[in-house]
């Protein structure tokens, strides 16, 4: 047979053929930036304030641990578990690949330790056993991640394991990883805090938190990045300024520090947006902190699939949170569950916790709605650690000091805009 390239006309076809192929591929923004996808929320009315890509289906990499840890609450709300409860490490989680807390067959691990490692180092290990913790094993807990998912509204997402390790079968959007950041927030205002984590140590080794956002944007509270190489790099980010919450994921970065710049440049965006009321949401505004954008320069490498950072600034510790949506029939009942009460500033945080423990148990009554805060500060003499009661209405919370002031001890009253 003759070489087909020797036939005439066939180089000419072949060019214009290729041509053709290249010319649509660079036309199609959607294949061109087929790992990019982005959305900015208003948390307070849920208003979509800028979204590219935002309904089309991405791998969410460890953002998929954002479910992972609203089941692991849904399950402390209930009390099917309890943050002191030590869960045995499988040999099928200690196998997860990194990022990791090594954590070896049959070692044994409390449920806070896990949830903080999922928060700050985003281990692996420690998501697959809050799966099987609260699931009883991987296949049941992803047939509830999902199921959670779609009771939520997100539509477009499936899940398949508690990490987000590669599997093409595990998808979801911008919108509807948005739509889980607010949950979180609104849902489990108890317990969103912990992403406000800075750093998380176990066994004496410190993680710090992978959001180099946290330390260097105003405002900014939580909550995960995420990446796989299938995904890039990926961040769902909440901050609040002046009282007004929004919620920011970008999706498909190059780079870490593209991420982050863009995600910043974003919530930049949104916060010179106008609000569009919403009477029957009431929202806080979070402590202030540095305004700094972040550094451009430098290159992050990874450890297989996870970011390496550098520690980041002290971040505080428990954001003033914006109450649930939907609990308030107008608007005065909203700001009536925002209030709370100082019992002390501490030196070391475990002291602050006793405190806070101690006083929860001496007034059950009044503080049966209440859920503990420990705002981290930098004073010229060093680190202090403020003890606070939060989700108490104004008269709830002055019963609360007048009775704890009537023993002699300590308390101060924190209005809805904070000390």
């Amino acid at each position: 047979m003759s070489n087909p390239s020797r036939r005439p006309g066939f180089l000419a076809t072949t060019i214009l053929a290729l041509s053709f192929v290249l010319i649509g591929s660079l036309a199609d923004p959607a294949q061109a930036q087929s790992k990019y996808a982005s959305i900015v929320i208003d948390a307070g009315n849920g208003e979509v304030l800028y979204r590219a890509n935002a309904d089309d289906p991405k791998y969410p990499a460890s953002l998929t641990k954002m479910m992972t840890l609203y089941l692991t609450f849904e399950a402390l709300q209930k009390k099917r578990i309890k943050l002191g409860q030590s869960l045995t490490v499988s040999r099928k989680a200690a196998s997860q690949p990194p990022t990791k807390l090594d954590l070896k067959p049959g070692q044994r691990i409390k449920v806070e330790h896990a949830i903080l490692a999922l928060v700050t180092k985003s281990a692996n290990d420690a998501a697959m056993v809050l799966a099987e913790g609260v699931g009883g094993s991987e296949s049941r807990f992803a047939t509830m991640m999902t199921r959670k998912a779609r009771q939520l509204g997100m539509s477009r997402t499936t899940f398949r394991n508690p990490h987000g390790l590669p599997d093409e079968r595990q998808v979801s959007t911008a919108r509807d990883l948005a739509t889980l950041a607010s949950a979180l927030i609104r849902d489990y205002p108890k317990y969103y805090p912990y992403f406000s984590r800075a750093s998380f140590t176990y066994r004496g080794v410190e993680h710090p938190n992978h959001n180099r956002l946290m330390g260097a944007y105003q405002g900014m509270d939580g909550l995960k990045t995420g990446y796989i190489r299938a995904s890039g790099f990926n961040l769902a980010a909440s901050a609040v300024r002046q009282g007004r919450r929004l919620i920011a994921v970008v999706m498909g970065g190059d780079t870490p520090a593209w991420r982050d710049a863009h995600l910043a440049e974003l919530l930049d965006q949104g916060f010179a947006t106008p609000r569009t009321p919403a009477p029957l949401v009431a929202s806080l505004r979070a402590p202030a902190r540095p305004d700094r954008k972040p550094d451009l320069g430098g290159g992050v490498e990874v450890a297989s699939l996870e970011e390496v950072v550098d520690s980041s600034d002290l971040a505080t510790l428990a954001a003033t949170l914006s109450p649930p949506l939907g609990t308030a029939g107008s608007a005065v009942a909203a700001e009536t569950a925002v209030w709370g009460v100082q019992v002390g500033a501490f030196s070391d945080a475990g002291a602050g916790r006793k405190a806070l423990d101690m006083v929860s148990r001496r007034l059950p009554s009044l503080l049966a709605q209440a859920y503990p805060q420990m705002i981290q500060v930098t004073t010229g003499s060093g680190r202090l650690f403020r003890a606070r009661l939060m989700g108490l209405d104004e008269t709830t919370a002055r019963n609360v000091c007048a009775s704890l002031e009537r023993a002699g001890d300590d308390c101060i009253m924190v209005a809805p805009q904070g000390l």
